[in-house]
């Protein structure tokens, strides 16, 4: 989103974190799977992953290929100094998996749920072979000089609880568990969209943050998760085509639910494509207003109070 010519997001709004718009299928070229991206259909995969011979194609993640990335981050990192986190992002393996063997973004995830029976050692050697790539991406990035990394399993939530905890979450768990022993200091956060049905799965992961999407009470989640690890989110991106005292609320009442410890605000997901800028602006605002009481921590029984 730019705010004016030659203006970044980063200079129009002072965020506390920045990311680099990428996607999620950016290293796919550098571990043997290139594909294109088409105005309409958007991301094509034409060498999918459906025999044991097509599991050959792969090989082992080249970082050299991603050197972009890298030098990107770098240079983010130095223009916002010690004024803002820099964020790393990747995908999940089963997110990145569906994409691989359906081809491209779809509806019904048929192909791939049906090779969790048709094919299951083959889908197990793609989440394998993705988790190891997706960590040494990872600590190429920390390498880089980000500050956290977010893992999105955007497409976690299609899967039945069962499934996710079969095809999903081991996948994960394995690549924290990688991350944290050679990258202790670096912070994880997990998001999956539709993730209502999952929070305590996603805890179990081991990751330090779970992101949830606007369709998660936050009060429940909250109280669903406990108080020993931290959320992010989740007002409702719709909220900012709202008037602007509706918005001031919602920020408000997420916040006071979310609690006075560990929580980032942010939004359920992505800004949406026609996002009034003057909305976005007022977010940060009105964020930044924002604090806790702290000498009511002083009483054992009172909770810090959300000053407006």
């Amino acid at each position: 989103m730019d705010d004016a010519p030659g203006r970044k997001p980063w200079e129009a709004f002072r965020p506390d974190g920045v990311i680099i718009f990428s996607d999620i299928l950016t290293p796919l070229p550098a571990f043997g799977v290139p594909f294109d991206i088409e105005e309409v259909r958007g991301p094509v995969i034409q060498s999918l992953i459906c025999s044991e011979d097509c599991l050959k194609a792969l090989h082992p993640i080249d970082l050299e290929k991603l050197h972009s990335v890298g030098e990107s981050l770098k240079i983010l990192r130095q223009e916002v100094g010690d004024h803002a986190a820099v964020l790393g992002f990747v995908g999940a393996p089963w997110t990145i998996a569906t994409y691989i063997v359906e081809g491209g973004t779809t509806r019904t995830y048929t192909t791939v749920k049906s090779m969790c029976h048709t094919a299951p050692n083959l889908l197990r050697d793609l989440l394998c072979h993705l988790t190891k790539a997706i960590s040494e991406y990872i600590i190429y990035q920390v390498e880089s000089r980000v500050h956290c990394i977010q893992i999105f399993d955007s497409w976690g939530g299609q899967l039945p609880l069962d499934m996710w905890e079969q095809w999903s979450k081991p996948y994960i768990t394995e690549i924290v568990s990688i991350v944290q022993n050679k990258c202790p200091k670096i912070p994880l956060v997990l998001y999956i969209n539709g993730n209502c049905g999952l929070l305590e799965r996603m805890k179990g992961t081991g990751v330090d943050v779970i992101g949830l999407d606007w369709t998660v009470d936050m009060a429940d989640g909250r109280k669903r998760l406990g108080n020993d690890i931290s959320v992010q989110g989740n007002v409702d991106p719709a909220y900012l085509f709202s008037p602007l005292p509706a918005v001031t609320e919602e920020i408000q009442r997420v916040v006071k639910c979310a609690g006075p410890r560990g929580h980032i605000l942010n939004l359920g997901h992505g800004v949406l494509v026609g996002t009034p800028e003057e909305a976005v602006a007022h977010f940060f605002e009105v964020t930044k207003s924002l604090k806790y009481d702290s000498s009511s921590q002083n009483h054992a029984m009172e909770e810090p109070k959300l000053l407006v």
